[in-house]
């Protein structure tokens, strides 16, 4: 059964610091379709917490609803996960991160579940600075319900049901840096040199990391001209089913900072990314914002680490929570007696 993956591992399967293989790291196999860019996201992120040595069973994953949802049953099967309802992760991952600080939290999410249903969960996951990295898998579009145009579709696109996006498309990184967000980045699916180094920086930042993702959609993003997908071609076949879903190949690419790509999708289109110089000012809010529009108008899209304060201070500081789980605080924590509340009480009069 080609959906049951192999228990099997190579004896010399290299190991982190702590002794796992990256197969440690595994999850289910994909039923996400052939070719799609998430998958290579899922592996991103698998391989940053194989080489930043964190037990999985020390990693939190929690995500809503969508395609870019389904992806936490890719990898790490071996942690804790919570798939809420749609765009409604903000929410769980505030409380689980304010019950138990010791976790590292993992969210991932669809241009559909952040800049529609749930934005406004996301502004305020931003503002109160959560200690959790935040990955978008923007493909600009709602692969799960048949290719709609989501809200990062860009303005002029072409859906695959022949309408034309009559709206500017929500730039997610800049309203994260707008909002006040201490980590920003943008990445593309297929450059892993790229993501996987700037998942690592976000799970080692204390306070809100997020990074948007372009990750293509194999199958229900037809429009030309997309900044973040390509169509699934039909090569003109009208009797071709229409759930029929071609096998293609994961778009990967590689450059170097301070150059440009272009990256050629699968119908014949193109997009041009250009990746941050390496002395890119990150401390610089203004900016990153205005290189990220500077990049907007000459029709590239900006990558890299786009902006770092090494310096903040995340939410349970700010809230002064308890540094232990709130599962390991014994009676006598929860419970301080009367004597303790009176005193409480009083001081509040």
């Amino acid at each position: 059964m080609s959906y049951i993956k192999p228990n099997f591992r190579h004896p010399r399967l290299p190991t982190n610091a702590l002794g796992y293989t990256v197969a440690d790291y595994d999850g289910s196999i994909s039923t996400l379709c052939a070719g799609c860019g998430h998958d290579s996201i899922s592996a991103a992120i698998r391989n940053a917490c194989f080489l930043s040595s964190i037990p999985p069973h020390r990693i939190a994953k929690v995500s809503g609803i969508g395609c870019s949802s389904k992806m936490p049953t890719f990898f790490l099967g071996k942690s804790h996960g919570f798939n809420s309802v749609h765009g409604r992760m903000p929410s769980v991952a505030t409380g689980a991160s304010l019950a138990n600080r010791s976790l590292t939290y993992i969210g991932v999410s669809g241009d559909g579940d952040t800049a529609s249903i749930g934005m406004g969960q996301f502004i305020h996951l931003v503002r109160r600075n959560v200690n959790m990295t935040y990955i978008v898998a923007n493909n600009g579009c709602y692969g799960l319900t048949k290719g709609q145009d989501s809200a990062t579709a860009d303005e002029g696109s072409i859906s695959k049901y022949g309408d034309v996006n009559a709206f500017e498309g929500i730039d997610l990184a800049s309203l994260a840096l707008l909002q006040g967000a201490s980590f920003v980045a943008r990445s593309f699916s297929g450059d892993k040199e790229q993501l996987e180094p700037l998942i690592r920086a976000a799970m080692g930042h204390n306070g809100f990391a997020f990074i948007d993702v372009i990750s293509p959609c194999v199958t229900f993003n037809n429009h030309v001209g997309s900044t973040k997908s390509y169509a699934a071609t039909r090569d003109h076949l009208d009797v071709m089913p229409l759930d029929f879903v071609p096998m293609r190949e994961e778009i990967r690419t590689q450059y170097s900072e301070g150059t440009s790509k272009s990256v050629t999708l699968h119908d014949g289109s193109v997009i041009y990314l250009h990746k941050a110089e390496t002395g890119f000012a990150t401390d610089d809010r203004t900016g990153s914002l205005n290189a990220i529009q500077k990049a907007k108008e000459e029709g590239r899209i900006l990558t890299g680490l786009l902006y770092l304060d090494p310096d903040t201070q995340d939410l349970n500081h700010n809230l002064d929570i308890a540094s232990r789980p709130l599962n390991e605080l014994g009676k006598d924590e929860l419970c301080p007696g009367s004597k303790v509340l009176n005193s409480i009480n009083e001081g509040l009069r």
